[in-house]
């Protein structure tokens, strides 16, 4: 275990780096923070630090920079999460509360992430298997012939086209719809198959009954339809600013954010929805060891139905970083809560 004034050392350390992008000596940490203490005595600390993994010396400086060992005792022990001010939280706010559609929300996160991180962001749209009927709307295209429109709670449209086995007349329809509705509306989608299952036996007409079943038929097929898991990325260009922090090229890191199944590995599963900061080695894609990735889920009545993030280099400001992330979170929650 570190001394506190050790961690106190580690701390001053990782903020002053992040801050200047230039190896740390134990000179400059004394000039620049109170430690209390005198340049001989944080001399030996560091030593101690850096015989620990925590921090290392560059081989062009006599300073030292943190390891992904010592980010990651800083973002455990030592970072608080820093809250947004006043102005950023009503510039999020004013921002996402513009969206017309799903399409927009995921459209303007990415964009207030990336802008607010200056790092690249990452949104998983809201998961299919994860989500409840906001409702189930039917139309009719022709007189065997009828559009199934379903709305989920995250703002999703699913839309299909049903070829009936007879006609099926605008007072059936309303009543199917309204049957529909009463029974699935604000239910998950894994409880809707038991929900339906004697609704074709309550209509009297036989020909109504076979319309019932493969209305039904085409309604769980779209619930249990395996959806490809869609992501928006966005600030790609923000790496371009941290050239130097990519030992040899940036590229493995711009191919490695190409491939969506990487990136959905890095977000992490859906139902770890706290914070989550990988760092470095941490991220099992070689291409990723420089980078760290900062997740958390979101969604709307305290379920989380989807995650979101951004990808930088592990030299990054990990608190105003957590910060952001979560408020954005929690912003876009409220907003598919109430749309």
């Amino acid at each position: 275990m570190l001394s506190e004034r050790r961690l106190e050392v580690l701390r001053a350390i990782v903020q002053d780096y992040v801050g200047t992008e230039e190896p740390v000596g134990s000179k400059a940490l004394t000039e620049r923070h109170k430690l209390g203490v005198s340049p001989a005595t944080v001399r030996n600390d560091m030593a101690v630090l850096e015989e620990e993994g925590y921090i290392a010396q560059p081989h062009t400086s006599a300073g030292r920079i943190p390891t992904d060992k010592g980010y990651r005792l800083f973002v455990d022990r030592l970072a608080g999460v820093k809250p947004l001010s006043t102005p950023e939280r009503r510039a999020i706010h004013n921002f996402l509360d513009g969206a017309v559609d799903l399409d927009d929300v995921v459209g303007r996160t990415v964009r207030l992430l990336a802008q607010l991180t200056r790092q690249v962001a990452v949104v998983q749209y809201p998961s299919l298997t994860r989500s409840s009927i906001r409702h189930v709307e039917l139309l009719s295209l022709a007189p065997a012939r009828l559009m199934l429109v379903l709305i989920t709670d995250t703002g999703r449209v699913e839309q299909r086209v049903i070829d009936c086995p007879a006609p099926f007349g605008e007072t059936s329809l309303a009543d199917l719809r309204a049957r529909l509705n009463g029974r699935v509306g604000g239910r998950r989608f894994a409880d809707v198959p038991q929900l339906v299952q004697d609704l074709p036996e309550s209509f009297e007409e036989p020909e109504d009954r076979a319309t019932v079943t493969t209305v039904l038929a085409t309604l769980l097929e779209t619930l249990v339809e395996e959806h490809e898991e869609r992501l928006m990325i966005g600030g790609t260009a923000n790496l371009t600013r941290f050239g130097h922090d990519f030992p040899l090229t940036i590229r493995p890191v711009l191919e490695a954010l190409e491939e969506q199944v990487v990136l959905l590995k890095l977000l992490g599963e859906v139902k770890e929805s706290g914070m989550t900061v990988r760092i470095g080695h941490e991220n099992a894609y070689e291409g990723l060891n420089s980078t760290s990735v900062v997740s958390v889920g979101y969604g709307s009545g305290g379920e989380a139905v989807a995650k979101l993030g951004v990808v930088g280099p592990t030299r990054m400001d990990y608190p105003g970083t957590m910060g952001a992330v979560r408020a954005v979170a929690r912003y876009v929650g409220q907003i598919l809560a109430e749309s």
